[in-house]
C-alpha cells in the first residue's frame, strides 16, 4: 500500500489538503471519506478504514474539511452547505485526475453529509454511514451549552471534545434547511449503515430513520458496544473489514 498527499481547491476556494491511499495494485476503484464532525482526515477510523479498503484494491481519498486539520480557511466561516460543497469538490478532483469515487463513506456528520451529497456524484453506487445522525441538526446537542449565546451574539467561542471552535449562527441556521427524509429517499445507491447501540453521541434511534428512510438496497450493521469515534483499534478495524467485504459487489456492477 502507498500514501501521498494532495490538495485540491474546496467549495470556499481554500486550498485542502487529502490523503490518498493506493494499494500495489491497479484499484478496481476509488472512495471518497468524510470525516467526522470537527475531526481530520487522520481520525482513527477514517485511517483503518482506508488501509482496509486499500488492501482490497479500493483506493481511498481522504480529506480534511475547510478550516480543519491542515487545510485552509476557517472553520467559524463554514456550513453544512459547505462540507457538501467540499465534497463535491473532493469527486471532482478525483474525477479530473484519478478517477471518480464509486463508493463514499460518512463518519458521524460526515456521515450525514455524504447522504447529501451521493445524489450528485454521478458514478458513486455504493455509500457508507459510520455512527451519522438522521438529521445534520443533531449535532447542534453538542453546542447546546453555546447555542443560545451563538443566536444571541452572532457567534461564540464552544468547547467540543476539548478543543474551541468559534462557531456562528449562520451554522445552526443552516443545519436546519436540511430534509434527510427526501434526500435519503432519493439516494438511489446501495446504502450501508453501521452504528453502536452504545453510541452515547449519536443515538441509535439515528441509524433506524436512515435505514427506514433509504430504498433497497440497504443493509444495516451493529457495531455493538463501539463509541461514536471508534477510538479502539479493534471497532475501527471491524468496521473497516465489513465494509471492505461489502462494498465491491456493488462496485463491480
Amino acid at each position: 500500500m502507498a500514501s501521498s498527499t494532495l490538495t485540491f481547491a474546496g467549495s470556499q476556494g481554500f486550498e485542502l489538503t487529502a490523503r490518498l491511499d493506493s494499494p500495489a495494485e491497479k484499484p478496481i476503484a476509488y472512495a471518497l471519506f468524510a470525516h467526522c464532525f470537527t475531526c481530520s482526515k487522520d481520525s482513527k477510523a477514517a485511517a483503518y478504514i482506508a488501509k482496509s479498503l486499500a488492501e482490497r484494491r479500493i483506493a481511498v481519498l481522504r480529506f480534511d474539511f475547510t478550516g480543519l486539520g491542515m487545510s485552509g480557511g476557517a472553520f467559524a466561516d463554514t456550513t453544512f452547505s459547505s462540507n457538501i460543497g467540499d465534497l463535491l469538490a473532493a469527486a471532482a478532483h478525483m474525477r479530473a485526475t484519478l478517477e471518480a469515487p464509486r463508493l463514499v463513506i460518512g463518519h458521524s456528520l460526515g456521515g450525514a453529509a455524504v447522504l447529501a451529497a451521493a445524489r450528485a456524484m454521478a458514478e458513486v453506487r455504493a455509500v457508507v454511514t459510520l455512527a451519522a445522525p438522521y438529521e445534520p441538526k443533531h449535532v447542534a446537542h453538542l453546542i447546546a451549552g453555546g447555542a443560545d449565546k451563538i443566536r444571541r451574539d452572532g457567534e461564540a467561542a464552544v468547547d467540543i471534545g476539548g478543543r474551541p471552535f468559534r462557531i456562528r449562527r449562520e451554522f445552526l441556521d443552516d443545519l436546519e434547511r436540511h430534509d434527510p427524509a427526501a434526500t435519503i429517499g432519493a439516494l438511489r445507491k446501495a446504502l450501508l449503515v453501521m452504528h453502536s447501540p452504545h453510541d452515547a453521541t449519536v443515538g441509535i434511534d439515528n441509524a433506524a430513520k436512515i435505514f427506514t428512510a433509504a430504498k433497497h438496497p440497504k443493509s444495516f450493521v451493529s457495531l455493538d458496544d463501539a463509541d461514536h469515534l471508534l477510538t479502539r483499534a479493534a471497532d475501527a478495524a471491524y468496521a473497516a473489514d465489513l465494509i471492505a467485504a461489502w462494498a465491491p459487489r456493488y462496485l463491480a456492477k
